[in-house]
């Protein structure tokens, strides 16, 4: 596990947030006004420079719940407020939307040029702000400076991190699917072809050398896809080509239109958390995890305590019906899951023989006399 994963995962799963509150927001004729001060709260509370100086500290990644904890928090920083199902719906559209991405990378780097993508969309909403563009640059440094010197091995670790983070969920979205880049069961369908990473060579040629190393013949072979040469590094300044287009804004059209986000077909997992009740987060739990805890503590008292005076509701899904019927369909399945529960009882109809043998296996004698006789084997070992 890498222990400078947990500031990329933030920043990007917060950028997507964003993309999907500002689509919703715009889809649901929200006030200009109101719209932009709920991205601008959420902005420049996400990108509080104390938050983010404790983020950016080596750490392990917190666990899932605790995440989705920090996000429920962040998401109601503003006026704007969201109930339950339309929350799991954000959530989800925010891991996989990353997980395709990070699935995606050509090469590990790629993905310090994703994170800088999310962070150019992000202060472009907050053009206008200088503070809060004060705060955003000061994130640009940070991510420059922890991850810039960065060697291929080190950016290695910190994917195969994020991947172990998103194991074992496969949501399925309507944009994934309707694009077919996913298929059915969640999975994501990978290209086989297209621009190679930067310092590799497009695959389908073999190369003969001499013992002197020059090159004395060349054939082809087919690779199976279509490949191209690598577009370039990509740019780790503040401005700059960051060459990928993975981690823009995938809700906007290339000719400017939005795609709609229409409720993702949740599939039956064990990542899922169950929303019969509300979610209790590892923070709240009885271990802790005590980084994780005081960084929420700091982000709550950020947020502030005073609800505001007018607040914005905000629905994910096409009408309220369908949240309503989203709400419900989240309980049902363990309701069904309890009512195929099968109790069996080994009393009845023991067998004798089975229980002579576990008679056989049962250890006798004092736990005490056990643990020196180990001790006694150790020492003659």
């Amino acid at each position: 596990m890498s222990y400078k994963t947990l500031p990329l995962l933030f920043i990007n799963l917060g950028g997507e947030m964003i993309y999907i509150l500002d689509q919703r927001l715009r889809a649901q004729n929200i006030p200009n006004e109101k719209s932009r001060k709920v991205l601008h709260d959420i902005i420049s509370t996400m990108f509080h420079k104390r938050f983010m100086e404790e983020l950016f500290k080596p750490q392990p990644l917190y666990s899932k719940k605790a995440m989705r904890t920090v996000f429920d928090r962040l998401a109601h920083a503003s006026i704007m407020r969201l109930n339950a199902p339309s929350m799991d719906k954000l959530y989800d559209l925010m891991t996989m939307a990353f997980k395709y991405q990070v699935s995606l990378c050509l090469r590990p780097k790629e993905i310090i040029l994703i994170t800088l993508n999310h962070m150019d969309a992000i202060r472009a909403f907050v053009e206008g702000q200088p503070n809060i563009k004060q705060q955003v640059d000061h994130v640009y440094r940070l991510l420059i400076q922890t991850f810039g010197s960065l060697s291929n091995g080190e950016f290695q670790l910190i994917r195969q991190t994020l991947l172990n983070f998103f194991q074992d969920m496969h949501i399925r979205v309507s944009i994934f699917l309707k694009d077919k880049v996913q298929n059915s069961n969640g999975r994501f369908v990978l290209p086989t072809g297209g621009a190679v990473p930067y310092g590799a060579e497009v695959p389908g040629t073999i190369k003969l050398f001499n013992a002197s190393g020059a090159e004395v013949k060349t054939s082809s072979f087919n690779p199976g896809g279509s490949y191209q040469p690598p577009q370039g590094d990509g740019s780790l300044d503040i401005v700059g080509n960051r060459i990928t287009t993975l981690g823009t804004n995938m809700y906007m059209h290339a000719y400017g239109q939005q795609y709609s986000v229409s409720r993702p077909v949740e599939t039956s997992g064990s990542h899922r958390i169950s929303k019969s009740a509300p979610t209790v987060s590892d923070i709240d739990s009885a271990t802790p995890d005590p980084m994780a805890k005081a960084q929420l503590d700091l982000l709550c008292q950020l947020i502030g305590s005073s609800a505001p005076k007018s607040e914005i509701r905000l629905n994910l899904f096409k009408t309220d019906e369908e949240e309503e019927q989203a709400s419900v369909a989240t309980i049902q399945p363990v309701e069904h899951a309890q009512s195929k529960v099968v109790n069996i009882d080994l009393k009845k109809n023991k067998n004798d023989e089975l229980s002579r043998i576990a008679g056989e296996l049962s250890i006798q004698g004092d736990q005490n006399e056990a643990e020196d006789d180990l001790l006694n084997l150790m020492d003659s070992a």
